[in-house]
This record gives C-alpha cells, sequence and structure tokens, in this order.
C-alpha cells in the first residue's frame, strides 16, 4: 500500500480515535493539541508528533491552523524493503521540532505538493520518495534520543470517578477514557501503578465504601448494595464474606472487619462482574 499526505485544519472541537495506520502531523500554521496513550503536547508551525498505529489519541486545533499529515500503513513503500527500519520511529508516540534543514525540505515538499495538485495528481511512487526523505531524515534525528516519558496516571481523578459512578454499572472503558488512554494501555499502566487490575481496584474501592456504610450508616443491606454497585443484597453478602471473613450484618454488630486484599478469588471475579471490558 501507499502513504499519503494531506494538508488539513483541525476541528477546534476535541475529538478523539485510533487507526490501523502509523501518522506523523506537523504544523503548519496556527497550534493543536495532541494526546497520544497519555503524552499530550501541543504542536504549532516546524514542531510535530508521531502517533503509532492503534494508539488512541485525542487532538483539537486552535483557531486558524493548518497541518500536513503523513498517513503510514505498516506495509507502505516508505517503510518497507531497504527502509525498513524508518519504522522504528513509531515505536512510541513522541512530540518533535523541526531542525533548520528540516524546515527547509518542509517547505520544498510543500511546493512539490502544491505544484503536482495544480497539475493533477500526485504520482503514488513521488509520494513515497518524498515520505521516505521525510522519514529518514527524522529517523537520524530522533534514533538517538530518548522518548518523552508519558505522564503518570492520576489515581485521584481516577478514585473521584469511580467513587462518583460506584452504583453504576463500570467498565474499563469508562476509566480509560479518564484517563485518555486505550482500555489496553490503560490497563498495562494501571497494574504497573497500582498491582491491580482494574476491576480488582473497582471491586477493592466498592467493598471499603459498602463497608463504611454498613458500619456507620442505618441503611438497609439492599441499599447498601444498591449504592456501591452490587446487583443483589446477597451478592454484597457474598462478597463482603470473601474479603472481610464476615457477612454485613456482623460487620454492622462487630465493626473490625478488614479488607486483607485485593480480590483475586475465582468467587470475587464473579461477583466483580460489574466492571468488565466491552
Amino acid at each position: 500500500m501507499t502513504s499519503a499526505i494531506r494538508q488539513i485544519p483541525l476541528d477546534t472541537a476535541i475529538h478523539h480515535h485510533a487507526h490501523d495506520f502509523h501518522q506523523i502531523v506537523i504544523g503548519l500554521r496556527g497550534e493543536a493539541e495532541f494526546e497520544i496513550e497519555g503524552l499530550g503536547g501541543s504542536i504549532s508551525a516546524f514542531s510535530g508528533c508521531i502517533v503509532p498505529a492503534n494508539h488512541l489519541h485525542y487532538y483539537a486545533g486552535h483557531g486558524d491552523n493548518r497541518q500536513l499529515i503523513l498517513d503510514l500503513p505498516h506495509d507502505a513503500f516508505a517503510v518497507t524493503g531497504h527502509q525498513r527500519d524508518l519504522i522504528r520511529l513509531f515505536d512510541a508516540p513522541r512530540f518533535f521540532s523541526l531542525d533548520p534543514a528540516l524546515r527547509h525540505y518542509l517547505d520544498f515538499l510543500l511546493q512539490e505538493l502544491n505544484l503536482l495538485t495544480r497539475e493533477g495528481s500526485l504520482a503514488p511512487l513521488h509520494s513515497e520518495r518524498l515520505a521516505g526523505t521525510l522519514l529518514g531524515s527524522l529517523h537520524a534525528r530522533l534514533a538517538n534520543e530518548p522518548a518523552t516519558p508519558a505522564r503518570r496516571l492520576d489515581l485521584v481523578a481516577i478514585d473521584r470517578f469511580i467513587d462518583h459512578h460506584l452504583g453504576e454499572r463500570l467498565r474499563v472503558a469508562d476509566l480509560a477514557a479518564q484517563a485518555c488512554l486505550s482500555e489496553a494501555h490503560f490497563s498495562e499502566r494501571f497494574r504497573q501503578s497500582t498491582g491491580m487490575s482494574p476491576w480488582q481496584y473497582v471491586m477493592r474501592r466498592r467493598l471499603e465504601s459498602a463497608r463504611q456504610l454498613v458500619q456507620q450508616s442505618g441503611l438497609p443491606l439492599s441499599e447498601i448494595a444498591a449504592r456501591t454497585g452490587f446487583t443483589s443484597q446477597s451478592a454484597l453478602s457474598r462478597a463482603c464474606r470473601q474479603a472481610f471473613g464476615h457477612p454485613p450484618s456482623q460487620l454492622r454488630r462487630d465493626p473490625r472487619g478488614q479488607l486483607a486484599s485485593p480480590v483475586t478469588s475465582p468467587a470475587q471475579s464473579a461477583a466483580a462482574r460489574t466492571l468488565r471490558p466491552k
């Protein structure tokens, strides 16, 4: 398949998606904001970002903006054959700035695109040559530079979101959206940060909230179950026995029950089905 080079403005409303081809975005005019699997930054004239395939990214332009966008399928001529090493550019998302030499090449590329567009259409092979030169030049400059580290997960904000929606059916996708990450990247980074999977973490917060309500309020157990996301009073009772060693009624009489460890057993997994991926 061939690559595609285009010049477009980005909508000022925030959009997000992922696609199965790599992408390079270079600012020509104005500014734009990108968030690529937790790595955020802005681009303006002569700066850009690398968006690897299948990476969820949020983006929005600011005012009068224009971007050069290069779409690269995995089997594009510009990243195969003797140029296959250039695919390493897309190992991770990153932001970059063009040095004076690359700015001159960008100016040439734009003039070439405009000239060939006026004459009819840009021949696919010539488009690949232009793309290959740009990729090769970027690769030569970025190969030895450390990638920008992604920002840390904001667990305080995630906790706030969970607690606000504790009585609802939470999905991993809901939590991932709060961090501007895909489900896969969110789950991986969440486990690295907390030592638990998202569903284990949510179940733990459900149980802690339920325990507090049992011990500190006079609410009926059926209402506590509904408020903390359990499908029934029986489901709450089973989960409490697994986590605390006592049913809710005994926790109400004896508040010493403690949550000893994250939810891991098959029975607890069944109780945690209120959080499941799409």
